[in-house]
């Protein structure tokens, strides 16, 4: 009832609208509202001018002289202030537009100016309906239409700012149909108007429930708008990591060195040349136990052998190493 009570309401103050226009300019085009009234300043005052009259269709409208008005053939729905220059018609018809010309003349009967001046009847834009859809890749799509109305004009306002490019996929800020792109939200206002009226008419809009994703998965770049709550890309897996025993293997070199020296005073029987050898040096890592940061090992010492040399003639003292692998078993 509110709502139906407040169309009424509109209707009444667009029906009752005044418009005003300056024609005291020659070729000024007014407008005027079907059903409301137009205000026309046709002189600054015509207490000075001692004949005047308007004509509308080549038929005499308005004739007066001075502070006197001699004929108005509208009378009933219109009136004529000499004092400020202004002529109000009224409940305004189709066939109140067209072209007014405006004569004024001395006292000897000489036409001192001639203007003329053209009204256009609007009917005025009633009511607006505003539409919208979701498309299939999060877009909106937004209509307004106006009901009734004379070349109904559009524009566009988010949260009170003018659309711009970026918050458009398709149409402008002066199409009656657009396309919003899938991150816009928020008051949408749609208004129509065109010279007599002026009617808007606003939503609250939401995005469609799709959301942009952009992750690389197997070697895939994905980058898209999708229906968040069908959304199974870009979803990376919730895995639980228990803890694992891990061993390392190493391999490396262990270089044993015999060193041989040669005493000149001791007797011919300690001039045996002895030489050690390690061989087969393993190093392991304790069974059970995790890798940390510094790791305990064990070392193994197999196959040590002391070997007999046959004497030699005496050389200076030299080192030998002998190289062997070591490995570190997992």
């Amino acid at each position: 009832m509110q709502a139906v009570i407040g169309l009424l309401v509109m209707l009444l103050r667009v029906s009752h609208g005044v418009e005003t226009c300056d024609g005291r300019q020659n070729g000024s085009q007014c407008y005027g509202a079907l059903g409301g009234t137009v205000v026309l300043q046709l002189m600054d005052s015509a207490s000075e001018i001692f004949k005047y009259q308007l004509l509308s269709n080549r038929t005499v409208l308005l004739a007066g002289r001075k502070n006197q008005i001699v004929s108005n053939l509208i009378e009933d729905r219109s009136s004529f202030t000499p004092s400020n220059g202004t002529f109000r018609i009224n409940k305004l018809s189709w066939t109140d537009g067209g072209e007014y010309t405006l004569e004024i003349f001395d006292s000897n009967g000489k036409r001192l100016e001639q203007r003329t001046l053209h009204l256009t009847i609007q009917a005025p834009v009633s009511s607006v309906l505003l539409v919208s859809e979701c498309l299939s890749q999060g877009e909106m799509r937004v209509s307004c239409s106006s009901e009734g109305g004379d070349s109904p004009q559009y524009s566009w306002t988010l949260d009170g700012h003018t659309l711009t490019d970026a918050q458009l996929l398709s149409g402008n800020n002066e199409s009656n149909n657009i396309t919003l792109k899938q991150d816009v939200s928020g008051q949408l206002v749609c208004s129509a108007r065109n010279n007599v009226s002026s009617v808007s008419k606003k939503e609250k809009i939401s995005t469609c429930g799709f959301i942009f994703i952009n992750c690389t998965i197997n070697m895939t770049h994905i980058s898209q708008w999708v229906l968040e709550a069908n959304n199974t890309l870009c979803i990376e897996p919730t895995t639980t990591t228990t803890p694992t025993t891990v061993t390392t293997a190493v391999a490396g070199v262990v270089v044993v060195c015999a060193h041989k020296k040669k005493e000149n005073n001791k007797p011919k029987e300690e001039e045996d040349e002895q030489e050690l050898t390690y061989a087969d040096v393993r190093v392991m890592q304790r069974p059970g136990r995790q890798m940390q940061q510094k790791e305990e090992v064990e070392v193994e010492y197999g196959q040590v052998k002391i070997s007999k040399q046959p004497r030699q003639a005496i050389e200076p003292a030299v080192d030998e190493c002998v190289y062997a692998k070591v490995r570190r078993g997992r």
